[in-house]
C-alpha cells in the first residue's frame, strides 16, 4: 500500500541512511526502529542523526536529557 503521505514525509525525512527502504513511509520507520529499541532519525538533530546511533541513550544524550 503507498503512503498518501510520502511526498510531504519526503521534504521533512532527515535519514542520511544509504538505501533506507523505509525513507518517508513513517509508519513503516517508526515500527522497525520500536522494534529494535531505537528511535528513528526524525527524532534527532542532523549532526546526531549522521552517527546512525538511534538508541535512547543516545536521544536523551542529543536533547540534554
Amino acid at each position: 500500500m503507498d503512503c498518501p503521505n510520502e511526498s510531504k514525509n519526503r521534504s521533512r525525512c532527515n535519514c542520511t541512511y544509504p538505501g533506507c527502504d523505509k525513507h518517508a513511509l513513517c509508519c513503516d520507520c517508526l515500527h522497525y526502529h520500536l522494534r529494535l529499541k531505537q528511535l528513528p532519525a526524525c527524532c534527532f538533530p542532523d549532526e546526531v542523526e549522521k552517527t546512525f546511533d538511534r538508541g535512547f541513550q543516545a536521544f536523551a544524550k542529543a536533547w540534554n536529557l
